[in-house]
């Protein structure tokens, strides 16, 4: 039996830090920190509790920029911090300690991604090393650059190794898409001022391509539940999250985002083309009539693209003239492969080389031809795993997720030629919370399945008479049922 003075003594220890850390800070940071005190204890008690705080976070959290790092190459690659980085940085370090302490299983479970998240890790850290050592590279610029481009790995493997029931993985689904919902009306909110829908938190500019490549994701999640029967009980919301997420998209003004949805919407035509005539006729009058209910905003963003008035640095292409905008990431695959000639192998290593807002020529610059084909080794597996999903789930609700996911996917792959998505937090999370959904998904299935042949060959073991009373099936059985302990 544990004693008054211990009792008493436990929390005066954690009260006696907390109150010269209150005393001696300003308020704000006082704040901070007993906020990521709270985080820290619920992360430790309860990863699920965790998993649902990151979700609501995601694009809900405030940022902050960490000041003007290196100088050279990196000049001007201020590390910008959110809420939702410390967040994710925090819970995912808890959960680590809260398997390294309990011991109950060992701390990753083996999934088809867990190899190619690795290796292209690993590719970037080797990139950046090397150039730190040839001084191309800052040190510490690098260091926290790789940090934050790949903490959102955290996430993978938390909901991996979290979500045990079906039932789990439609929470997370459904708080995905209430989150993505309230996004969607922030961005509609914008609309009379005139300007581009942004995500809440994000500063005075704001970053309507980041909103917009995080709204085709959730949309492609939302259509792919939608086409597919007996996915969800009632259709009617995902019918009204549609409607406003598109709205919140096309006010984004976001011509990467235009492009990636309409892929999306032309994958979408040719999947339904013979299962599903009515969708696919729907979709044809929408797109056939879009220059007439389009609003005029649209329009003009995305005939700007040929349109703007003549300035310096604009790129001609045979007879049509594009705007600096367009010019400035066409620039940046020519200069990719200028660097690639210089560093080929390697590459200049994260942040030793220009800022290029366009995913591929930033891979092939920064990690080089062995980081550019380990990236889009992941990128097929993360594909296959999605596609293995889609074609041996048997309930709705898991065929509808890869459906949704797969598109969703496509369609990133499509906006990163005019941006780093696959660096941008606020659509890695998402993004990487779906790859794990869908990855654990397989492995249930594949659990199942298991113990479906096991239980089969079980009985037909113990209904074969005589047979079973024989040497070989007796051993048969008896390591059937060593599996099964």
């Amino acid at each position: 039996m544990r004693s008054k003075g211990f009792e008493i003594l436990i929390p005066l220890v954690f009260a006696i830090p907390l109150g010269l850390v209150i005393g001696l800070t300003r308020p704000e940071l006082s704040l901070l920190i007993l906020l990521g005190g709270v985080v820290l204890l619920v992360a430790f008690l309860s990863t699920t509790a965790s998993l649902y705080l990151l979700v609501f976070s995601m694009l809900l959290g405030p940022e902050f920029l960490v000041g003007e790092l290196g100088s050279g190459a990196t000049a001007g690659r201020g590390i910008t911090l959110r809420f939702d980085d410390v967040l994710l940085l925090v819970v995912g370090f808890a959960w680590l300690a809260k398997v390294a302490i309990r011991k109950e299983r060992a701390p990753f479970f083996r999934t088809p991604l867990n190899g190619p998240i690795m290796l292209y890790i690993a590719a970037s850290v080797l990139a950046t090393l090397i150039g730190v050592m040839a001084g191309r590279v800052n040190p510490k610029v690098g260091f926290f650059f790789v940090m934050k481009y790949y903490e959102y790995v955290f996430l993978y493997f938390m909901v991996v190794n979290a979500i045990e029931s079906q039932k789990q993985a439609q929470r997370l689904v459904v708080a995905s898409l209430v989150t993505c919902f309230l996004v969607s009306l922030y961005a509609v909110a914008q609309v009379p001022s005139g300007g581009r829908a942004s995500a809440p938190f994000e500063g005075e500019g704001g970053e309507p391509n980041t909103l917009g490549g995080y709204l085709v994701f959730m949309l492609s999640i939302g259509t792919g539940l939608l086409l597919t029967k007996g996915s969800v009980p009632s259709k009617i919301p995902l019918l009204v999250f549609m409607g406003v997420g598109s709205l919140g998209l096309m006010a984004t003004l976001s011509r990467a985002s235009f492009l990636a949805a309409g892929v999306v919407v032309i994958a979408i035509v040719g999947f339904f083309v013979r299962r599903k005539p009515l969708v696919l006729s729907l979709l044809l009058i929408g797109i056939l009539t879009s220059p007439w209910w389009l609003p005029g905003a649209v329009k003009e963003r995305i005939m700007f693209t040929f349109t703007q008035e003549q300035l310096e640095g604009q790129i001609h292409l045979g007879g049509l003239r594009v705007d600096t905008s367009t010019s400035e990431r066409l620039r940046s695959w020519q200069q990719s492969l200028e660097l690639f000639r210089r560093y080929p192998l390697w590459g200049t290593g994260v942040t030793g080389g220009p800022f290029m807002d366009a995913m591929y020529p930033r891979v092939l610059t920064e990690a080089g031809l062995l980081g550019l084909v380990v990236f889009l080794f992941l990128l097929w597996s993360i594909f296959r795993a999605g596609l293995t999903v889609f074609h041996q789930a048997t309930d709705p609700f898991s065929r509808g997720v890869a459906l949704g996911f797969l598109l969703g996917f496509l369609g990133l792959l499509v906006h990163a030629i005019g941006a780093n998505t696959f660096l941008i937090v606020r659509i890695m999370e998402p993004f990487w919370l779906y790859a794990a959904l869908v990855v654990k998904g397989l492995l249930l299935m594949q659990k199942n399945q298991s113990v479906e042949q096991i239980a089969r060959t079980d009985q037909a073991l113990e209904g074969g008479g005589e047979h079973a009373a024989r040497g070989t099936p007796n051993r048969a059985a008896g390591w059937i049922r060593a599996r099964k302990t």
